[in-house]
């Protein structure tokens, strides 16, 4: 739940000079993606011999662009825009060690920078390939510009990335809709959110593995299209006869939370909602109009965390902490397969390296 700050610092700092390069230059400022194309593919630089196993162990995390909980302004309240190599490197030794500890086989992340300007021109899928127990990638951009103007940002490039133990093949990035609450100029610079889906080649029982990262600030039912697409890629799959795990941040909760809004817990300090003065909702943190969004999916696949587990301990499984408070208070990640999970895990002692948790689970090869 980021870049609603981010892209309002963006746009009121667009000058006559960045829209005449938009209009006029060979090479747009912010990339545009098709419906289908490739994925970027990655390999380890020592790859490392993994059998098939009859249990396959899967995580979803957003690592929050690798800056652990470092203050930035594209993430509600903060105000930094550029990190040091130091502090990224530090940040991403400690997902890295996570990642190791847990030693998923397949790795489901979200908002991983790809030699970004503001962490470092780092790229973490490489380094991430390199630092974990990890042989193969498939990345696909969902915010990529050769330079943005605003506060100093520069170059841009932040997306969705699968990591494997095993050989990836035939990876696609699929477009999700355009937010559709939004003029022409913000839809040129704002996110193109995507779903990634890859075979994954364990030599046993090949299967697919699909991540996403849906919208998080539509007033509109950008979100709801965003949901419907990714289902549709999962349907696809299992019309042709194959199994799949997927997960992701859908940005959305689960049918049965028992809160719905979290205005109050992520306003900023300059902020005041249900107020006389600003009684309307914050973008982004109301979720009743779209609570039943995600029942089809609940309805077709298995989620690695069940909706009665989650009724039953709903705490125990909440992915999302707003501010430094550390506070987790409600669950927007996920996984899904169309065949069974056993031992779903939500890892809330992970709340200092993101502002999501991980979620993880092992998927019972059929």
């Amino acid at each position: 739940m980021k870049y609603r700050c981010l892209l309002n610092h963006l746009l009121q700092s667009i000058t006559l000079f960045s829209i005449a390069v938009i209009l006029y230059s060979c090479e747009p400022i912010a990339n545009h993606f098709d419906d289908v194309e490739d994925a970027i593919m990655y390999r380890s630089s020592t790859i490392k011999d993994f059998p098939s196993k009859k249990t396959v162990k899967v995580m979803t995390w957003n690592i929050r662009f690798g800056v652990a909980r470092l203050d930035f302004f594209g993430d509600g309240c903060g105000d930094r825009v550029i990190f040091t190599e130091n502090e990224v490197t530090t940040a991403l030794e400690a997902i890295a060690k996570k990642i190791n500890l847990e030693d998923p086989d397949i790795l489901l992340l979200q908002e991983v920078d790809v030699q970004s300007k503001k962490t470092a021109y780092i790229d973490q899928a490489q380094w991430l390939l390199n630092n974990t127990n990890m042989n193969y990638g498939a990345y696909a951009s969902m915010w990529e510009a050769q330079v943005i103007l605003a506060d100093g940002l520069g170059r841009v490039n932040t997306g969705n990335l699968i990591l494997s133990k095993w050989e990836l093949k035939d990876a696609e990035r699929y477009q999700l809709a355009l937010r559709g609450d939004q003029d022409e100029l913000t839809k040129y610079f704002y996110l193109r959110r995507n779903v990634i889906k890859t075979k994954v080649n364990m030599p046993s029982a090949p299967f697919y593995a699909v991540n996403t990262h849906l919208t998080a600030f539509a007033t509109d039912d950008t979100k709801l299209k965003h949901i419907n697409g990714f289902k549709s890629i999962l349907d696809g799959i299992v019309s042709d006869g194959q199994n799949f795990v997927a997960g992701g941040d859908l940005n959305e909760l689960p049918p049965n939370a028992s809160k719905l809004d979290y205005c109050l817990e992520d306003q900023c300090d300059n902020e005041s909602y249900h107020t006389d003065k600003e009684p309307r909702h914050k973008e982004g943190a109301y979720f009743a109009p779209e609570i039943t969004w995600l029942t089809d999916l609940y309805k077709t696949y298995k989620p690695a965390i069940s909706l009665e587990e989650y009724g039953a301990q709903e705490l125990k499984h909440f992915t999302h902490s707003p501010d430094d408070n550390l506070i987790l208070d409600r669950k927007l990640d996920y996984l899904w397969t169309n065949t069974s999970w056993s031992g779903g895990t939500t890892h809330q002692e992970a709340t200092t390296l993101s502002d999501h948790i991980p979620v993880s689970a092992f998927w019972i090869v059929q």
